[in-house]
Parts: structure tokens; C-alpha cells; sequence
């Protein structure tokens, strides 16, 4: 039984709901969607974004509609054009099967006499951004004196944008005895300000704790001088071939500056801030949800709204200056129970606020160290060879290949390898050799060579075999009967994954290991060449373990730059998909496998 059907929807939803392969609902849908379904009432729900609270609020609202009265009976009220068209999107799906009932998105930068035609017709729910909504009020092109519900969706951005004013004269106009449904992921004062004067007794639904950051999401934050900010950007993109982020940038001009500046040195980028056109802020969104754009630079205005799923890490190139601010920005990855990465990058002077932060989300950050020029040389070879090994091959080649077996021919099949994987490798290794590792511990700049105590390995199991990091390095210590913390630094990528432990362990990993399969496959780990340079500590004194998840894919020419294309596309090398390492079906992946030992 889909456990849909436990909460009290009717047939026509859960036939919808099959179609679109929801089998268990969220936290906040398991909480909502009864209490509504059973009495008109008013509530106030606090969840993070990305946990479903579209659904929560729309089948309970499409189930209590009289789909055979023309009359708008419902206002859903947005922030962003993007959130509008979304959720109207999502409303239509979700009520497919409901004849006659219709959904109407009403927002600025599109003609409002189409849109109130459209109302005209005959619009049961209306989703709209307040400035609009207002707007046709005051025109008299819309009348919403008889709704039996109000949705405030995003309530705390709303008030954050500045629509204030906007939403206390909407409300004004609507009915005094509509229902009133809140949601929110923080519960600012203007928040609390409107439950106070237009909603009656409201009940409460708080998913996780007031103002929490999401479990989905772990935090991190790397230390640099202030004048390598763009360089520590550019290692972490490096760092984590299959990156698909949002970087998050506090003005416009930065915005404009640092996407400019990764599109030359060849990323897949592009800038989403106020003075672009909305003509320019819709191409951009498309090729942002298409792939194309795998690092989205942006501002936080201009970023209110952003729901694409698959958002592998969150990036804040600058701090913003409050702590719901950040809780936003994080919240745009790590969605729909997939797990995500909130990266702060920050100089001595900013450290204070992580500590802030971890007060108010009441989750721990990881201090890491900008990975060295071999780490991220390592990731990317054995990125390229896995990419190698993975790409379909075009038949239209086959009339070229007697030509080219006569060019390779003197070439052994070793050579063959190396010669193809030093087209790509070569640009790296010598760019990192020539640029110095990033650190702020006394003693200033590393060498290239790295040192420490630890040990790093390479294993060859990563994200496809269903890993994320959390999972793999459950899966390495129970294997090897080790505590939590003698596992560390656990890096997954999709065909292969990093780890260290200390040098004490190093045969018990070589024999346990090599002697293994999983699922049919033998494993096959080896010591890493880079050897990890030991365990690293943060502003607490704590030590890190824990890992990464995610990753950054650059164009042919990264990392040096000089891109064939100034657009920050490049088609040639368009991520597979936005995943992060977790299941297909957003689940963790399994932590209780059993590898069986080589006889």
C-alpha cells in the first residue's frame, strides 16, 4: 500500500501521486496533510526548503476545491516568479486528474491582461508574487473577497524581499473567515508579526527544530588568506569533478565578477543577479536546469526561489551578513532527502561566525584544508580514466580507425593509455606545479610534494555503486573493525572514492581489502601516492574526519582557462546527470552490505 493512502487523499490525488513515483511522505507531508484534510483551520509550518512543502499544502488544498465552481477559491502567494511557476506546475500534476479544475500563475514581467483573462475563464487557484497579485487587485482585474483559503508559501523570504506591505494588503481584502496556511523555514518577527494579525489560533507543524539548518545538508568551512578567495573557489570546483552548485556572492558586482572570471578559466558558469533582464534571468535558470551551467554565481535576491533538484554543494564565496540568510542559501541543496554540501570560504577575521551559525542551525561545521595541488591532480586522473572507460561510442568513427591503428601502430598498449590520459592530465599537473598550495598555518605556502602521517588509499568503489560518504565510511570501518574516527578524510566520486587512516593500519586495509568483492566485483584498493598529509584540526581544536560528497566537472581548457566559448557552456563536457552520491531513489545507500571474502 502506498502510505499516501494513510493519510486521507482521495483516489484521483493518489493516482497522480503513483504517476510521479512518491511512495512515503515527507516529514512535513505526514504532518500537514491530515490536519488540513480533517477541519478548516489556520496553521503556522516550520520546515527547510527541499522538504515538500508544496505537497504538503497543494493535495490537501486541490482535495478541499469544488472543482465545478468557476470562482477562485484559493490564493497561493509566492516570492519569486521562478517558486510561482513552479508550484503551478506542480498543482497542475498533481490535479491532472481532476476535471474542470484549473490553476493560473500570476507574476510580473509577463502580460498582465493575458493573465487576467486567464482568471477570467475560470481560475479555482490562483499562484501569485505579492507585487503582481497586488497590482491586479488595485486594477480591479481580480477579486479575491470569496476564497476559502490563503496559502503564504516561503513567508520568511516574502518578508525578506520587502513585500510586507504587499501581503498585509492582500490579506486585507481577502475574507476574515478563509483559512490560512503559513509555511516557512524560519520564524522571524515580521513572520510572527503576520500570524499574529491575520491568522486565528493557528496550530503549529515544526519539522526538526525552530530556524535548524536541514539534516541533509553537512557544513564546511576552509580558512584562506582574503586574496586567494577566487583560487580556493577554482580548487574546490577542481576538487569534485561532478559539481553542480550554486556560489553565493553578496553584490551584484562581485556576482558579475567572479562568474566572469571562472567562465574565462573555463568552468561552466554563469552570473544570476538583479540587473540582468528577466529575458536574460530565464536563459540562465533553463541552462542552469538543463546542466549546462554547473557553477551558478549568485546573489541572494536574485537566488530566492531556486528550486532544481540535485544541487550537489552550496557555495558561499562571501558570508552573508545574517544567520537566516545563510540558512536559505544551504537549504538550496541537500533537497528531497538527497544529501548536499554547505561550503563557507572565510578568512581569520570571519571566524566568529561560524560559530554563530552553528548556534542557530544546531549542526557542527568541518574545518577542511583547500585540497594541494596532487589531490586534486589524483581526483582528476582517476576521473579522467574512469570517464574513459565510461564513454559510448560513436560508430561514426569506424571509416577513421584503419587510419588512426595505422598511426598507433608502433605504440604498446601502455603507452597507448598513457599518451591518451596525458592529454588531459598534463594541463593539470602542470598548472598546479606552478602554483603554490593555499594554507594559512604559520609556515605559509606547502610544497607540492605532500607530507604527513597518515595514510590516503584509492579504492575503486564511488557513488555508483550506491555511496555517498557518509555511507562509504560506515562501510570501511565496520569492514575493518575500526573505530568512527580512524577513518577520515573519505572522498566519494562516482567510480572510485579516497580515504585515509593512520600508518598503524595500513596492512590490516591492504589485506582485508584486496582479498574481497562487492557484488560480484573485485575490490581493489592501493596507498595513494599522496598520502594525505594526516588528520587536519579546526578553530576548536576538534579533529576532522567525515568527507566530501559531490563534485566539479571543468571544460577541456580548465584549469589555466582560454575557453572556446564565452557563454560557460560547453557541450562536449555536460555532466551525465546533477546527482548527488545517493541511491536513484534519493535513499541512503546501504550501510549493512556484506563483501564476501576471495577464497
Amino acid at each position: 500500500m502506498n502510505k499516501f493512502e494513510q493519510l486521507g487523499l482521495n483516489e484521483s490525488l493518489l493516482r497522480a501521486i503513483n504517476d510521479l513515483g512518491f511512495e512515503s511522505p515527507s516529514e512535513v507531508q505526514e504532518k500537514a496533510i491530515p490536519l488540513l484534510l480533517e477541519k478548516d483551520t489556520d496553521i503556522v509550518a516550520l520546515a527547510q526548503t527541499g522538504t515538500g512543502k508544496t505537497a504538503a499544502f497543494g493535495f490537501p488544498l486541490i482535495q478541499k476545491i469544488d472543482a465545478e465552481n468557476k470562482n477562485t477559491q484559493a490564493l497561493i502567494l509566492s516570492p519569486t516568479r521562478e517558486l510561482c511557476l513552479q508550484i503551478t506546475n506542480e498543482i497542475k500534476l498533481y490535479s491532472k486528474y481532476i476535471k474542470g479544475l484549473n490553476t493560473v500563475a500570476v507574476y510580473g514581467g509577463a502580460s498582465i491582461t493575458e493573465q487576467a483573462k486567464e482568471i477570467r475563464r475560470g481560475a479555482q487557484i490562483i499562484v501569485a508574487t505579492p507585487g503582481r497579485m497586488q497590482d491586479m487587485i488595485n486594477r480591479g482585474l481580480v477579486n479575491i473577497s470569496k476564497i476559502d483559503y490563503c496559502v503564504l508559501d516561503e513567508a520568511d523570504e516574502m518578508l525578506n524581499m520587502g513585500f510586507y506591505d504587499d501581503i498585509v494588503a492582500i490579506l486585507s481584502t481577502s475574507p476574515t473567515d478563509k483559512s490560512t496556511w503559513l509555511f516557512s523555514a524560519t520564524m522571524p518577527q515580521e513572520v510572527a508579526r503576520i500570524a499574529r494579525e491575520f491568522m486565528r489560533k493557528p496550530l503549529e507543524i515544526t519539522v526538526g527544530h525552530k530556524n535548524s539548518g536541514s539534516s541533509t545538508v553537512s557544513h564546511e568551512f576552509y580558512l584562506v588568506n582574503a586574496r586567494d578567495r577566487y583560487e580556493a573557489l577554482k580548487r574546490l570546483a577542481d576538487a569534485n569533478p561532478d559539481i553542480f552548485s550554486v556560489v553565493f556572492c553578496r553584490t551584484k558586482r562581485d556576482t558579475q565578477a567572479v562568474a566572469e572570471k571562472l567562465i574565462e578559466n573555463g568552468y561552466n558558469a554563469a552570473a544570476l543577479h538583479g540587473d540582468l533582464s528577466q529575458a536574460q534571468r530565464d536563459a540562465v535558470m533553463k541552462s542552469f536546469r538543463n546542466r549546462q551551467i554547473q557553477m551558478l554565481v549568485a546573489t541572494d535576491v536574485a537566488a530566492r526561489g531556486i528550486d532544481v533538484d540535485n544541487v550537489t554543494h552550496v557555495i558561499n564565496y562571501q558570508l552573508p551578513d545574517d544567520i537566516e540568510t545563510y540558512n536559505h542559501r544551504s537549504g538550496r541543496t541537500g533537497r528531497a532527502g538527497k544529501l548536499g554540501t554547505s561550503i563557507v570560504i572565510i578568512t581569520k577575521s570571519e571566524l566568529r561566525k561560524i560559530s554563530a551559525i552553528e548556534r542557530t542551525i544546531k549542526q557542527k561545521f568541518e574545518e577542511k584544508s583547500i585540497p594541494s595541488g596532487i589531490e586534486i591532480c589524483e581526483i582528476q586522473l582517476f576521473h579522467l580514466a574512469n570517464r574513459i572507460k565510461d564513454v559510448e561510442i560513436d560508430h561514426e568513427i569506424d571509416p577513421y580507425l584503419p587510419a588512426i591503428y595505422e598511426v598507433m601502430k608502433d605504440l604498446s598498449k601502455e603507452e597507448l593509455i598513457k599518451k591518451m590520459v596525458s592529454v588531459e592530465f598534463n594541463r593539470f599537473i602542470n598548472y598546479y606545479k606552478k602554483n603554490k598550495d593555499l594554507s594559512t598555518q604559520k609556515g605559509g605556502d606547502r610544497d607540492f610534494t605532500p607530507t604527513g602521517g597518515a595514510v590516503r588509499y584509492f579504492i575503486n568503489i564511488g557513488s555508483r555503486d550506491d555511496f555517498d560518504w557518509m555511507s562509504l565510511k560506515d562501510f570501511l570501518r565496520d569492514t575493518l573493525g575500526l573505530g568512527r574516527d580512524d577513518i577520515f578524510k573519505v572522498d566519494v566520486k562516482e567510480g572510485f572514492s579516497f580515504f585515509n587512516t593512520e600508518a598503524e593500519h595500513a596492512e590490516t586495509v591492504l589485506d582485508t581489502f584486496n582479498s574481497m568483492h562487492l557484488e560480484g566485483r573485485k575490490i581493489n584498493v592501493e596507498i595513494s601516492k599522496n598520502d594525505g598529509g594526516g588528520r587536519r584540526r579546526d578553530h576548536n581544536g576538534r579533529n576532522s574526519g567525515g568527507g566530501n560528497s559531490g563534485g566539479g566537472n571543468f571544460r577541456r581548457n580548465s584549469p589555466r582557462g582560454g575557453g572556446d566559448s564565452r557563454d560557460g557552456r560547453d557541450s562536449r563536457n555536460s555532466r551525465r546527470d546533477g546527482s548527488s552520491p545517493r541511491r536513484k531513489d534519493g535513499k541512503s545507500a546501504p550501510r549493512d552490505r556484506k563483501p564476501r571474502r576471495s577464497n
